[in-house]
């Protein structure tokens, strides 16, 4: 099949590699020049403008957006015009789901399709695979399935699940999740997921590494809590050691826990990193729909919340908290 990719970064650009492995011919278009002269040079035809890019393509079109959630509006706006009946659009980055529902009525007017696709895979998606999560009319998803087959993982990304009796493509590593919204929804939860289990696997890591803190000396005032058994906590453990261990034969044996031990393995002290950590939206999204839906989610929203904590986002809580305990029990702050 022949797609157009709108937005060459990481990800689409590995995207249009994977496809045009396969077979598929591929039109590509970002604002950066250099992005997509560097695709033209592996095979893809490059295209200088949205317009450009649609003039490329054969009917009925394929267009994919693999573009930051803010920009994908504008850009859909601009491509209503250009495109024609039976035309379709995927929304393959993390737009909000709700916004799917609003844009697939915007584009039925026209008459063309809207699939909105949770993309999973990261940097490592060109080798591994993506895992997909769709949402959108069933004829438009199957008529892409070429398309979506090429980029999820396959049937031997992992064993076959051995209970499992159902049809599908699930095993393949790609889902029609259910109307407009859904294949975002389930990708929404699956970062809600990624934060908590990133945090459990940091956190924990991170109690082993000052499981020597019986070992510092500790200010005796009334503003210090005690180590009460410092004899309990002398161990000097190599983290970077544990990551690497947990990774055979563990429980909590995962992707994540084999990234952690080669970011280890590489710096141990994790020098290149503040510790400032970002949070692009859906765990946002995941934490408002568990309330919506009164679902508990301690787990999921602790993460997100710490993610806040990271930037610095809780200062003026933390000046206030130390003026309160001024105000009421005279306790000065304590420096550095």
């Amino acid at each position: 099949m022949q797609v157009g990719m709108v937005g060459l970064g990481r990800m689409g650009a590995n995207l249009v590699r994977r496809l045009m492995r396969d077979g598929h011919r591929c039109v590509g278009y970002a604002r950066s020049e250099s992005s997509v002269k560097r695709l033209a040079s592996e095979g893809a035809v490059g295209a200088t403008s949205l317009a450009d890019l649609v003039a490329k393509l054969d009917k009925p079109r394929v267009v994919c957006l693999m573009l930051p959630a803010a920009a994908v509006q504008s850009t859909l706006d601009q491509l209503i015009s250009l495109l024609d009946p039976d035309d379709v659009v995927i929304d393959g980055g993390n737009s909000y789901y709700r916004d799917d529902i609003a844009r697939a009525e915007q584009l039925a007017a026209h008459q063309v399709h809207y699939l909105d696709c949770g993309t999973s895979g990261g940097v490592w998606g060109l080798e591994r695979g993506y895992c997909l999560m769709i949402g959108g009319e069933h004829a438009a998803v199957t008529r892409l399935d070429p398309v979506f087959k090429t980029i999820a993982p396959g049937r031997g990304s992992a064993e076959p699940t051995p209970s499992r009796t159902r049809n599908g493509t699930a095993p393949e590593g790609y889902l029609h999740c259910g109307p407009s919204g859904a294949g975002h929804f389930v990708k929404m939860v699956h970062n809600g997921v990624e934060y908590a289990m990133m945090a459990a696997i940091a956190e924990g890591l991170s109690i082993i590494r000052h499981a020597n803190a019986g070992k510092t000396a500790r200010i005796v005032d009334a503003e210090t809590a005690p180590l009460r058994d410092p004899e309990a906590y002398q161990y000097d453990i190599d983290v970077a050691e544990v990551a690497e261990v947990w990774r055979r034969g563990s429980v909590v044996s995962s992707w994540l826990v084999d990234l952690t031990a080669a970011a280890l393995a590489r710096s141990p002290e994790l020098e290149d990193f503040a510790g400032q950590v970002s949070d692009s939206g859906e765990g946002r999204w995941t934490v408002a729909a568990a309330i919506d839906e009164s679902v508990p989610a301690p787990v999921i929203t602790t993460a997100l919340i710490e993610r806040f904590e990271s930037r610095g986002l809780g200062e003026f809580t933390h000046k206030a908290l130390s003026a309160m305990r001024s105000e009421f029990g005279g306790h000065a702050e304590k420096k550095g």
